[in-house]
């Protein structure tokens, strides 16, 4: 007759009772984080449906405006008139000189364009108010009239947007949307979008509200998202006289549609 032993089987050890409540919420987690997966994926693939259709309708309509400018233009050759198109709501400037010299006043607007270093850009919305800011700090920067091929590109390559004080690529739509999805501003071509046509929202994404107190005083508010565009030295460097006018042969001031030109050469 075998000996009998004491050692209990398999069988016979009960679980203990914190053991198989750290199972259930183990399991009840695991089934969350699915679900919850799953719902995120099918958000995800109804929101790329609304981005395709938001581009889409953009592309026809920066399509239409073309087709409806070359229109014009070929009336107005065939009346023998001269066609001329509406003026630009935006103005690409950077800034093209450094610190030493510079009076009190410039010194400020330039600090309230956030153009604090060499080669630095913003977009501005065209007002009578940034008219004037840009005629006082025109020996510094350079400005003209961005078409939609150089802001495209400078987004998409150079973009930066401000979230919680800290400068973040925009490698992703979700960055856009949890900043601006309550101005309706959901990814890269929507952001494209309300600077190319100066949209409603467009203070959101990059403004100026500015308001005179005084014949000198400026007032600036604004909610910026889109960081300052550091830009590089354009290919085959400044012009020799770089700090003459653009029609002087330098390259400051108003360069009004040639402003495409040197972004290609500094993006």
């Amino acid at each position: 007759m075998a000996p009998s032993t004491t050692v209990p089987t398999v069988a016979d050890i009960e679980v203990p009772e914190t053991l198989l409540k750290k199972r259930k919420q183990n399991e009840k987690a695991r089934e969350e984080r699915l679900a919850a997966a799953s719902a995120a994926r099918k958000a995800a693939k109804a929101k790329r449906k609304v981005i395709f259709k938001r581009a889409e309708a953009y592309v026809k309509e920066y399509l239409a405006k073309e087709r409806e400018e070359i229109r014009l233009k070929r009336v107005a050759r065939a009346s023998g008139d001269f066609y001329v198109p509406t003026e630009s709501k935006v103005y690409f400037v950077v800034r093209i000189r450094g610190i030493n010299n510079i009076a009190p006043k410039p010194r400020k607007i330039l600090q309230l364009l956030r153009l604090l270093q060499i080669n630095n850009g913003v977009f501005v919305k065209v007002t009578r108010a940034t008219q004037q800011m840009l005629r006082l700090v025109e020996p510094y920067v350079t400005y003209g009239e961005p078409n939609l091929k150089s802001i495209r590109e400078l987004i998409y390559k150079r973009g930066y947007g401000k979230v919680n004080k800290q400068r973040i690529p925009l490698t992703n739509n979700a960055v856009i949307e949890e900043n601006l999805g309550k101005y309706d501003i959901l990814c890269v071509e929507d952001l494209v979008h309300e600077v190319a046509t100066a949209g409603p929202n467009f203070k959101q994404v990059r403004s100026l509200k500015l308001a005179y107190f005084i014949s000198v005083i400026f007032a600036f508010q604004a909610t910026n998202f889109l960081w300052p565009f550091k830009l590089s030295n354009p290919t085959g460097g400044w012009r020799q006289r770089k700090f003459k006018h653009f029609v002087e042969g330098g390259d400051f001031g108003n360069r009004e549609t040639n402003i495409n030109n040197l972004i290609r050469q500094m993006n």
